[in-house]
């Protein structure tokens, strides 16, 4: 099999680390790529977002399999692309990459199929949004409607701060054209919880779920971020949640899109608030999560190529995923100032003695070489996971080579999985 990851990202690097262990490959690209995924795959000088040349370079070298790690290039019609061309993509089509593009979409798709969600507004105007949040009363969730990287949803614990997000959004134009029409929710209470389906279409078999640390300071304090650790499997969900969240959430939305006449192939991650009354959607996206990703492949002990092409060919009715036991830590490592400012430049040392910490596996996010030494390109640079019997083995592990990473311009989290750790 030949395959091409698209994306640069440490979710694309452990995309690629899982898809380089299957012995069904016989060749690995990734576009564009970074340091750490030339280890693993060629790289291939293609931006994620230019279709044309992803589709020109997959039809040249025979391409049997298509795997987009972000999701700006399935809302922009990857999939539908690669279709006309006969070539597989393991994610949905542009009409069902809706459910990220488009939150209040995946509103109306939740509504339709009798899905569990916060109750919610939807705003083009900014002044009848600051009155309904007026009426509502804190705390409220203010969520940009279009794609916004991880940074379009504020939760707001006063009025004032609802009505900031509104302005910052829609009339400051921090998010450009992601912030002109808003969602504003109920804020839900409860456990958080990254649930991932692998579809095919009609079917749909549990990838996973991760607890997710999106606030870029200890005690989930700060700014939210792109998300700064996880950790696998999620503590606070049971199998039985599982099941009543694949009954309730995932195999309502699968049938309703399916329904529109846009069947949905590839990852569905469905993130789920656990409140008093059971899982309530929070929101649908598209495509693994990072960091949960780099947390939960660690922990799969099956086939992932084999996984993704039975996904794509709808033949997923009798497949089963095995899964390791224990339990993974992924601690991200972001330069100072992230998410509004970070430092871009900084070199990293100490990346092999920290490799060298056992059950560790080491993604680079936003890494380049430069005069032979390795620099941090963005504001989540690595994402070091640990691996354990379980999940005290595996933050001892995640943190001792996060110590052993010598790179003064970084920070992270110290209580990704519990308490903090020093």
């Amino acid at each position: 099999m030949r395959v091409l990851v698209v994306g640069s990202g440490a979710r694309e690097h452990a995309l690629c680390w899982a898809l380089a262990a299957s012995p069904l490959l016989t060749k690995l690209w990734c576009a564009p790529g970074n340091p750490g995924i030339g280890t693993l795959a060629e790289a291939v000088p293609i931006g994620s977002l230019d279709i044309a040349a992803i589709v020109a370079f997959a039809r040249a070298n025979s391409v049997d399999l298509v795997v987009p790690g972000p999701e700006a290039p399935l809302v922009a019609g990857l999939a539908d692309a690669l279709g006309v061309a006969g070539i597989r993509c393991a994610g949905p089509v542009q009409a069902a990459a809706r459910l990220e593009g488009e939150k209040s979409f995946a509103k109306e798709i939740a509504l339709a199929a009798g899905i569990p969600t916060a109750r919610f507004a939807r705003f083009d105007d900014p002044a009848v949004a600051r009155a309904y949040c007026r009426r509502q009363g804190a705390p409220l969730v203010v969520k940009a409607d279009g794609l916004a990287a991880g940074k379009g949803v504020v939760v707001a614990a006063t009025v004032t701060e609802a009505e900031a997000a509104v302005t910052a959004f829609m009339e400051d134009g921090r998010l450009g054209a992601a912030g002109r029409v808003v969602l504003i929710e109920e804020c839900l209470a409860g456990p958080e919880v990254s649930l991932f389906a692998l579809c095919d279409g009609e079917q749909a078999v549990p990838l996973g779920a991760a607890t997710d640390y999106k606030r870029a300071g200890e005690g989930d304090q700060g700014p939210n971020t792109g998300g700064m650790g996880a950790v696998a499997p999620a503590p606070a969900f049971s199998p039985a949640l599982m099941e009543i969240a694949f009954g309730r959430i995932v195999r309502p939305a699968l049938a309703e899109i399916a329904r529109r006449g846009a069947p949905f192939r590839g990852i569905l991650f469905a993130g789920l608030m656990l409140t008093a009354e059971g899982p309530k959607l929070v929101e649908f996206n598209v495509r693994f999560g990072d960091p949960e990703c780099e947390a939960l492949l660690p922990l799969l002990a099956s086939d992932l190529l084999a996984a993704l092409f039975a996904a794509c060919d709808g033949e997923l009715g009798d497949f089963d995923l095995r899964w390791r036991a224990g339990a993974s830590v992924a601690v991200v490592m972001a330069a100072r100032g992230y998410p509004e400012a970070p430092e871009i430049g900084g070199e990293i040392r100490g990346l092999e003695r920290a490799a060298a910490v056992p059950g560790v596996q080491i993604f680079h996010a936003a890494t380049r070489p430069a005069g032979g030494r390795l620099r941090a390109a963005g504001g989540r640079v690595l994402t070091v996971t640990g691996i354990g019997a379980d999940l005290g083995e595996a933050r001892v592990r995640a943190y001792a080579a996060a110590r052993a990473i010598d790179w003064p311009g970084g920070f992270y989290r110290r209580d990704i999985g519990g308490s903090p750790i020093l």
